[in-house]
């Protein structure tokens, strides 16, 4: 008789094991629902780290190409106009790669396209032909993305109307219709998918108009010989 009371207080009842059982759960979903949330803002953060390094490198190439454009004109026109388009959704320009990419003089185009749901900065790139008489197509050319999952790009120029000297005043436009003329000023603003816009990017060409050019008429910003 002893022995049946000492063995009823050692065990547990049903009601103790259920509630032990419950505490466990709960204890186990805490735990669970805390390492979800770390993980979770890891992944986050982890991405917007790459975010924030994919755009600063990408600012950082337009930058050194932007700069690095060459008045490149079609000798064999008239007129001898630029290798460059500027419009407010589109860029295409003439520019000398850095040697540690590969160097040399490219005709660039730097515009969106479509990619699943949202779009990708792509660059793409060929070689001028001095023998022509029009602008490349970019047709076989080659193509860089450079940035992912981005939602819109806004180019815009700053500088004088065709024609104009400089005593008139520059200002700001959203595309550039002079030929014969590099900008003064190129601006850029990418806005992501997800996240803030960029910060903007304003760039200066660095070579003077006339480069490339035997006889420049400094009256009309014009190229009249080569």
């Amino acid at each position: 008789m002893n022995g049946m009371k000492r063995h009823r207080c050692q065990g547990f009842t049903l009601l103790e094991l259920t509630v032990a059982l419950l505490l466990l759960a709960l204890m186990s979903s805490v735990l669970y629902g805390t390492l979800s949330l770390s993980a979770n803002s890891w992944d986050r953060g982890e991405s917007k780290t790459n975010q924030v390094s994919d755009m600063r490198l990408t600012e950082e190439f337009l930058r050194q190409v932007l700069s690095a454009q060459v008045p490149l004109r079609l000798h064999k026109v008239l007129e001898q106009p630029l290798y460059f388009q500027g419009k407010s959704d589109s860029l295409a320009f003439a520019a000398a790669l850095p040697g540690r990419v590969g160097g040399g003089t490219y005709y660039f185009r730097l515009e969106l396209t479509p990619s699943g749901e949202s779009s990708q900065l792509t660059l793409s790139r060929t070689i001028p032909d001095y023998a022509a008489t029009a602008l490349p197509d970019f047709s076989g050319a080659e193509h860089s993305i450079l940035a992912d999952r981005v939602a819109q790009i806004r180019f815009a120029y700053f500088g004088r109307d065709p024609d104009s000297n400089d005593a008139n005043i520059p200002s700001w436009r959203d595309r550039w219709d002079d030929a014969q003329i590099l900008p003064l000023l190129i601006r850029v603003d990418v806005v992501p998918v997800a996240g803030p816009p960029w910060p903007e990017l304003v760039v200066e060409p660095r070579i003077a108009p006339e480069a490339g050019c035997r006889a420049w008429d400094f009256n009309r910003n014009r190229c009249v010989g080569s």
